[in-house]
Order: C-alpha cells, then sequence, then structure tokens
C-alpha cells in the first residue's frame, strides 16, 4: 500500500487524489481502486424509460406546481382586496405594504419547510413527500377562504390569515424542489430540458387560471362584491384542486434513479461519508449536515441562480398587475387580461425552449434570458409607463421572452447541479433559501422602493441588478444538458441506446 504522504487528500470532495510518482510506482494497484470505485455500466445499470411512466410523472408534478402558483398567484392578484379586507383603514400603501408583507411571510418559512421535506425525500422517497406537501398546501389555501374578515374578529382577522399563509409557506419548501426532481429523475437525459419544461408550464397555468377566475370574479361583482365576499372563491376553489393532485401523485411509483439508488447495498453518501455521518446521526440534521459540508458550492450557485431568477419571475407574474394598478392608474380588470395574454403566449413557447435547452445546453438559454433582462428591463418599463394597450403589451412581452428562457430551463438544469443521494434535499434548501432572500420579497420592496424614491423605473432598476447576478451565476455552472444526472446511471428511450452505451463501456481486447 502507498504510504500516508504518497497520497493527498481532498477535504472538498472528501476523496483521495493520488500522488504522480505514487501512481507510477503502484500502477495496478490504483489501477484495481479505479475500477472499485468507478466499475464499468452494465446493460442492467442502464435505465430504459417508459414514455408512459415519464408523462404521467410530469402530469403529476405540474399539476402540483400549477397548484402552488395558483395560490400564491391568487395572493398576488388579490393583494389590494385583501389589504382591504384584513387590515385597519389606512392610506392605500400602507394596506398594500400590509397585504404585500403577509405575501412575503410566507416565505420566511420555505426555507424551514426545504429543510425538513427535502432530505425527507431523500431518505423515505419522493412520491410520499410531495403528497404530503400537496395536502398541507390545499389545507392551507382553503383556510385562508373562511377566515372573517377584520371588520368582524379584529386583530384575529389578519393573524389568522398569516397562520396560513406559514403553513402554505412551509408546504411549498417541500414542492418545488420535489417536483423538479420527480421530473428530472423520471425524464431520459437527452429530453430532461423539454419534460421540465412542463413543470414551469405548470407555473403559468396557475398563475394565468388565478389572472382569469380574479379578472372574472370582479367583472361579475365589482369592487364591493369582491371585498365582501368574492375574494374567498378562488381561495377555495383550491381544495377540489389538492385532491385531484393528491390521487395522481399517489398512483405514480418513485423515480427509476431513487429506486436504483434504494436498491443498492451501499449508498454513495455511507460510501464517502461513513465516518462523520456516523458522528452526525443519519437523521435529517446529519443529511443537512452533510449538505452544507460537502455541497456548498453547488448550494451557493444555486442560491445565486434561484434568486435572479426569482425576481425577474415574481416581478413579472405577481407583481405587474399591482404595478399598473397602483403606481399608473390602470384598471385593474386590463392589467390582468394583459398578464394573462402575456402568459399565454410564454405556455404556448415554453415547451420549444425546454427542447432548444436540451439540443443547445441550459447555459445558452439561461444566459439569454439573464441578459435579456438585463438590456430590455429599461425600455421595456418606459413602454408600460406609456399606458397605451399597445404600449404595455409590448412592454410585457419584451420581458415575458426573456422569462421564458428561464422558465424552459430552469427545472432542468437545477436538479443537475446535484448527486441523486442528496438532490430533493440540496435543491430544497437551496431554492427555498434564495426564495426566502429574494422571491417573496420582490414585490414588497419594489413598493416600498417606488415610495421612498417616487421613481417608477424601480422595478426596471431592481430586475436588471438581478439579472447581472445571474449573468455571474450562469457563467460559472457548468453545462449538464444531455448527460446523465451525478450519481445516477444513464436514462435512455430505447434499448437499442442502452446496448449501445453498455458496448461502449465493454473492455477493448487485448492481442
Amino acid at each position: 500500500m502507498p504510504s500516508g504522504k504518497e497520497v493527498t487528500t481532498s477535504s472538498s470532495e472528501n476523496a483521495q487524489v493520488p500522488d504522480p510518482s505514487a501512481v507510477q510506482r503502484h500502477p495496478n494497484l490504483f489501477r484495481a481502486n479505479r475500477r472499485r470505485q468507478h466499475p464499468r455500466l452494465r446493460r442492467s445499470d442502464i435505465t430504459v424509460t417508459d414514455e408512459a411512466a415519464v408523462r404521467r410523472a410530469v402530469k403529476a408534478a405540474a399539476l402540483g406546481n400549477a397548484m402552488e402558483w395558483f395560490d400564491f398567484g391568487i395572493y398576488a392578484y388579490l393583494a389590494g382586496t385583501l389589504g382591504r379586507v384584513f387590515f385597519p383603514s389606512g392610506s392605500d400603501t400602507t394596506q398594500l405594504l400590509s397585504s404585500f408583507a403577509t405575501f412575503a411571510v410566507a416565505f420566511l418559512v420555505r426555507p424551514l419547510g426545504g429543510m425538513v421535506f427535502g432530505p425527507m425525500g431523500d431518505r423515505i422517497g419522493r412520491k410520499k413527500v410531495l403528497a404530503l406537501t400537496m395536502i398541507l398546501m390545499a389545507t392551507g389555501t382553503s383556510a385562508i377562504g373562511l377566515i372573517p374578515g377584520y371588520a368582524a374578529i379584529g386583530f384575529w382577522s389578519p393573524l389568522l390569515l398569516i397562520v396560513f399563509r406559514l403553513l402554505q409557506g412551509f408546504s411549498t419548501g417541500g414542492e418545488y424542489g420535489g417536483a423538479a426532481t420527480f421530473i428530472a429523475e423520471y425524464a431520459p437525459d437527452k429530453r430532461r430540458g423539454y419534460f421540465g419544461s412542463f413543470l414551469e408550464l405548470g407555473t403559468l397555468a396557475g398563475y394565468a387560471a388565478a389572472a382569469l377566475l380574479v379578472t372574472g370574479l370582479t367583472v361579475w361583482l365589482g369592487d364591493d362584491g369582491m371585498d365582501a365576499w368574492g375574494w374567498r372563491v378562488p381561495f377555495l376553489a383550491a381544495a377540489p384542486l389538492g385532491l385531484i393532485g393528491i390521487y395522481l401523485r399517489m398512483r405514480l411509483d418513485d423515480t427509476p434513479a431513487y429506486l436504483k439508488l434504494e436498491d443498492s447495498t451501499v449508498r454513495p453518501a455511507e460510501a464517502t461519508d461513513a465516518e462523520e455521518t456516523s458522528a452526525e446521526g443519519t437523521g435529517a440534521r446529519g443529511e443537512l449536515a452533510r449538505i452544507f459540508r460537502s455541497h456548498w458550492r453547488p448550494l451557493v450557485l444555486c442560491v445565486a441562480l434561484v434568486g435572479a431568477y426569482n425576481v425577474t419571475d415574481y416581478m413579472l407574474l405577481s407583481y405587474m398587475p399591482t404595478y399598473l394598478s397602483d403606481e399608473l392608474d390602470y384598471s385593474v380588470t386590463h392589467g390582468l387580461l394583459i398578464l394573462v395574454g402575456t402568459m399565454v403566449l410564454l405556455i404556448l413557447i415554453i415547451n420549444q425552449a425546454g427542447r432548444m435547452s436540451d439540443r443547445f445546453g441550459r447555459k445558452p438559454l439561461l444566459m439569454a434570458g439573464m441578459l435579456g433582462f438585463l438590456a430590455l428591463s429599461a425600455p421595456a418599463f418606459v413602454l408600460v409607463r406609456q399606458g397605451g394597450l399597445l404600449a404595455v403589451s409590448g412592454g410585457m412581452l419584451m420581458l415575458g421572452l426573456s422569462l421564458v428562457c428561464l422558465l424552459g430551463t430552469m427545472s432542468a438544469a437545477l436538479p443537475a447541479m446535484f448527486p441523486t443521494d442528496v438532490r430533493y434535499g440540496s435543491l430544497a434548501v437551496g431554492y427555498n433559501l434564495s426564495a426566502s432572500l429574494f422571491g417573496g420579497t420582490t414585490p414588497l420592496v419594489i413598493t416600498a422602493l417606488i415610495d421612498t424614491t417616487g421613481s417608477d423605473m424601480v422595478p426596471a432598476y431592481y430586475t436588471m441588478a438581478a439579472a447581472l447576478a445571474g449573468v455571474v451565476a450562469v457563467s460559472l455552472m457548468k453545462e449538464t444538458a444531455r448527460r446523465p444526472l451525478e450519481g445516477s446511471p444513464p436514462s435512455v428511450q430505447t434499448e437499442e441506446e442502452a446496448a449501445a452505451i453498455a458496448r461502449a463501456q465493454a473492455p477493448t481486447p487485448k492481442f
């Protein structure tokens, strides 16, 4: 055996890096060690996906994501109404800030939800945890629709609103990371971007459904009717949607990548971190400690990437109707209808963005989206401030086309940043830390900055700053398109592809 001086240890990767001189002295020993650590793939190791199963998994995950953003979209689009219902009378700006502060409260507990549900999904499986998060989310949203207003029960009204918003945020902490992991692990390597884009199609569909429902109710009932009882209807609609989602998710098997990991005799975590895992424990606390210790680099990159993405996403899909109505005195109904039109267009092209990321790579699509926001945010808001239908539509379309590059790519890019045994937990923690810091606070921060500075261009500057951070994050990430997920064997569509990969791995005969 080589001496301790002949082998150096990389603390960041917890792996032994051989000294070149040691390799020269003991070539057979090091060759055998490499074969043990990286055995050649056999045909049985390669996953051949079932197209029907993949589509069922995508449908179940996307529906849950649609429901999540339906819930959050409702709150954002009813911000003015909820400010009047749940908070004491005061200035319109104070009520709006109070409403958006309660919107942001849900994001404070999202990291906690990620830290609970993420490691749980890595231990007991993706499917069970995703069903649990949907139950909690539907419960929290429906309960908001039953709370009496401030005029009826006073202080208890906003307090109950905050409690159920916290339940929403806690459950959502396990939703996106799990859903993105679920689709990524079901999809074949060469089409992960396409299938992953359906998750964000669910985001757009949820937002669009919320905007259409709020718009229809507002037209039908007027402001007085909405303040009296109409605002409750969208929240109560979450219950049947949740039941459908739970049914679809419980009918699925867990992902092939997770099942292969579960069936293996030694999990990667146990093989590489046996001593430290023993010291820290194997529960959620030990899993979190290992994520922060061994995977902090991709975790930091995930936080930066998601932060830029969330600011641009929430600015356009959540805050824009409020900006049009409160800052530019634009009709609430007209603003929502223009946003719905923009989202419908994005729904029609988002899968093409996913396909392009499979063909050209994740980084080019993500970079195009970030640069689009950096270059087009100011011109877009100049157009929006004109107030005419064509000008507002044109400005929102400029922002929407930049956003769709991120929406169609992010759900395939993020899960690939982490290995299979900690993928759910790492993504849930990184995504929700970033969403808490930058996502849910976006409407609140922009509204406060506009009130402080008096400038209607604040949203553009805020978005440009986020996009600049996103450009740096994208430039530092690895390209993962058309490659197996880290810690998982290749996933292909046909037996022929699997056989070709296995043949390529076979040793070359020597004569």
